[in-house]
């Protein structure tokens, strides 16, 4: 009984993973195997690569391309139909307030502009009279105070109504109105709406805040001990979580103030980004660096990272693979620098496609 308990637990221990000599696993498929694995056999290539650095950000906008919308007076919300995430083109009415101030602000505006033609015409008459000196000096000034003053009234009036978006030239008696309408000042979409109907307004309270899409950018964070491997005008590749879409750029701005997490605020321009990216949408992106190296490259799905290394498939024999640890460096473009060794050569034939499969065939095959 001992015996045959013994004899049990010796078939369900794992073993390792045979190890050759120099670092070296060894693995050989049937024909059909082959096939099924779909591999592919290509030679190392000498390839030119850039250093990558890779770094993440966001979209965002200017200053300038993010409007709020305010009233210029206060008053009642008494209509608008926006709601965050709605389109808006320039010249759109937005919003409609009421109150009884834009009633006195016309009224104020069309008296004065009485009282300003009847000083106007009095102050002609007084002009003439003192030419004959029929009326004195001191009246004539005292008439020509009163009109200029009346004329500044009116003009200052004037300006207050534009404000309100109130034209005063077309205003008269009979279309005095108590509503006054806020309109968009830019083709955008809507972020905020912070007003509902019949909420009285501040004039220092944002009701709507608007973004103008037409020049969305990407602010890239770049930490500190990278900051010396980039500079305006650097060329880079930026990529979204939406598609697999890729969207050059480059560099226009470079910050002038670490964050708190040590990393610099990098402003960058892309050509052809997408119109339907929104502010805010996270952006990751490599960035070219100045060194680069001229080497021996795989494709990635060439080099396999397996407990803690790196491995590639050399063909020793039709159908027969041998696992070889390699040293990486750099990758770029979907390729990886590798370092010739021993058994890595420039005409090695080298399993570039199936690699994973032989992996899995290798780990079946020493655990049985």
């Amino acid at each position: 009984m001992l015996f045959i308990a013994c004899r049990g637990n010796q078939k369900t221990e794992k073993k390792p993973i045979k190890q050759a000599e120099e670092n070296t696993l060894f693995v050989e498929l049937n024909e059909n195997e082959f096939k099924n694995a779909k591999i592919k056999i290509a030679n190392p290539e000498k390839k030119e690569l850039n250093a990558l650095l890779k770094v993440n950000g966001y979209t965002d906008v200017p200053p300038q391309n993010l409007i709020s919308i305010s009233a210029v007076m206060g008053g009642y919300l008494k209509y608008t139909h926006l709601i965050p995430g709605m389109k808006v083109r320039k010249g759109e009415k937005l919003a409609t307030l009421e109150d009884a101030k834009f009633v006195v602000l016309q009224e104020n505006y069309l008296t004065a502009k009485v009282k300003l033609a009847q000083l106007e015409k009095e102050f002609a008459r007084q002009t003439e009279l003192n030419q004959s000196k029929a009326t004195s000096d001191k009246i004539l000034e005292q008439v020509r105070s009163e009109y200029f003053t009346q004329k500044i009234i009116v003009q200052s009036l004037n300006e207050q109504l534009k404000l309100l978006n109130v034209n005063p030239e077309q205003l008269t008696e009979n279309n005095i109105s108590r509503e006054v309408y806020l309109y968009a000042p830019a083709n955008g979409y809507v972020t905020k709406v912070n007003v509902n109907i019949g909420k009285y307004v501040q004039p220092s309270e944002v009701l709507f805040e608007l973004v103008d899409p037409t020049d969305i950018h990407i602010r890239l964070a770049v930490f500190e001990k990278d900051i010396d491997k980039i500079y305006i005008g650097q060329k880079f590749i930026a990529y979204t979580n939406k598609n697999n879409k890729s969207y050059p750029c480059d560099i226009v701005f470079i910050g002038k103030e670490l964050n708190k997490d040590r990393s610099l605020d990098v402003h960058c321009h892309c050509e052809d980004l997408d119109k339907n990216i929104i502010p805010g949408e996270y952006i990751t992106a490599e960035i070219a660096v100045k060194t680069t190296i001229s080497g021996m490259a795989l494709p990635e799905e060439a080099v396999l990272h397996f407990e803690g290394k790196e491995y590639v498939f050399i063909e020793t024999a039709k159908y027969k693979y041998e696992m070889t640890e390699v040293e990486t460096g750099l990758q770029q473009g979907g390729y990886t620098e590798v370092k010739l060794n021993e058994k890595l050569k420039e005409n090695s034939l080298v399993v570039v496609r199936g690699a994973y499969s032989l992996l899995m065939k290798l780990k079946n095959t020493e655990e049985e």
